[in-house]
């Protein structure tokens, strides 16, 4: 036989790894079913402290291994599914067709109690997806964990449930860490836990990465395991300067909107020693009537009052706080009240923007400048901000060729006189 050459070596061992690659089998009924997990190992109860397996959770059929493998850096797809507390490493995960398996980078340390939780997502080779979610827990040598926690996530600035939001909870003094996630409505449970005092985070996890970034807004809260259920976590970024004004629109002859650089606190007020507007190029102060919250603004200046402005120029510059209508009940008779559940309390809306209001309607073409004294973001963080306003020229009338003269659109020419009669 003659000897191989390697351009043909090499061909044959591609051909060898597609045909070793693992794919649904043809033929047969659809299957729409997803993969159903049938075991775990090992059982959620103490095990030895010097324990040196896996974590393995066990499934009726061959799941997929996604479309990047496990490398320790947290992006595979497998990755993204289990959350090991406690820990901040990322943990070794290893797929063995109908089995997942789990292990600390740093190998399991006695005297604790630990939590492994696979998440929604898992999938089987013909793409059908898991919906609910395991979670082994067991001691290696630390007491029976039996404390719960339990709690919802608000993503404050969005004003709706924190999807998927990220729940880190350290246990003090240790700053030992266990993580969850939330449910689609903002809802979390942790546990079982080991007992003690707990720093607890409520974290928007825009980037689904399992990890609080600098961006993303967090709520906090300091609880004992006595308690089972935590307050709701009010999520907005914090920023530990205070703000800024990055920009000023006009919006009607008499108000513009403000917009800063971080989200504010929703309760101040301001007085007339706190904002001041001038108009340049001689700095004539203009009375300012109110600078508020878009809720209390629109409460105080209806939309269908706005058009008829010359009612509204009469007010005094006053810059008290309006009363702020509630909000109408809910129509509880349509909708579908989940009663296991405490309701989730108020809260004013949180946002980056306030309304100002002036006395006199703005002048076309002209330029303004804002300051603001000590305005406060949501997490109390407080600065002067100063900004300039141009507001705009109005448009030049456009001339409606439609209309014109009937002598400049080719109207029939005039008829002409007749002329002398034929013989």
């Amino acid at each position: 036989m003659g000897r191989i050459g390697p351009g043909y070596a090499a061909a044959l061992l591609l051909v060898l790894l597609a045909c070793a690659r693992i794919e649904a089998p043809p033929g047969g009924p659809r299957d729409v079913a997803a993969p159903r997990l049938i075991a775990t190992h090992p059982d959620s109860a103490t095990v030895p402290a010097d324990f040196d397996g896996e974590v393995e959770f066990v499934f009726d059929e061959t799941v997929s291994e996604g479309s990047s493998p496990s490398m320790g850096l947290g992006t595979s797809d497998l990755e993204k599914l289990i959350l090991l507390s406690p820990t901040d490493r990322v943990p070794e995960v290893r797929w063995k067709r109908s089995r997942i398996s789990v292990k600390p980078a740093e190998g399991w340390k006695p005297g604790r109690v630990y939590r492994v939780e696979l998440l929604r997502g898992v999938v089987d080779l013909r793409r059908n997806r898991s919906d609910t979610s395991t979670v082994v827990s067991f001691s290696t040598g630390a007491p029976t964990p039996t404390a719960r926690l339990t709690g919802r996530i608000m993503d404050w600035m969005q004003a709706k449930p924190a999807r998927g939001g990220l729940v880190v909870a350290i246990l003090l003094p240790d700053s030992l860490p266990y993580r969850t996630v939330a449910d689609t409505a903002g809802w979390f449970e942790l546990g079982p836990l080991p007992g003690g005092e707990y720093l607890i985070y409520g974290i928007v996890d825009q980037n689904k990465n399992l990890r609080r970034d600098s961006r993303e807004g967090w709520d906090t809260v300091r609880v004992t395991t006595d308690t089972t259920t935590i307050s709701t976590f009010w999520a907005f970024p914090h920023d530990t300067i205070g703000p800024r004004i990055t920009g000023i629109a006009v919006t009607d002859s008499l108000t513009a909107a403000v917009t800063f650089s971080q989200p504010l606190d929703p309760g101040q007020r301001f007085d007339s020693s706190a904002v001041r507007l001038v108009r340049l190029p001689d700095s004539t102060p203009v009375p300012v009537v109110s600078l508020l919250p878009q809720r209390a603004h629109d409460s105080l200046y209806p939309p269908q009052a706005r058009a008829d402005t010359t009612k509204r120029d009469t007010l005094a510059p006053s810059l008290r706080a309006p009363s702020v209508k509630p909000p109408a009940p809910a129509d509880t008779a349509k909708a579908k009240v989940d009663t296991t559940r405490p309701p989730v309390p108020v809260r004013e809306p949180l946002s980056d923007k306030l309304w100002l209001r002036v006395a006199f309607p703005w002048t076309a073409g002209a330029k303004y400048v804002l300051n603001v004294r000590s305005i406060r973001n949501a997490n109390g963080a407080v600065a002067d901000a100063r900004q300039t306003l141009s507001v705009p020229e109005p448009k030049p009338a456009t001339p409606d060729t439609s209309k014109a003269a009937p002598d400049s659109l080719g109207a029939p020419p005039p008829t002409p006189p007749p002329g002398p009669p034929s013989r």
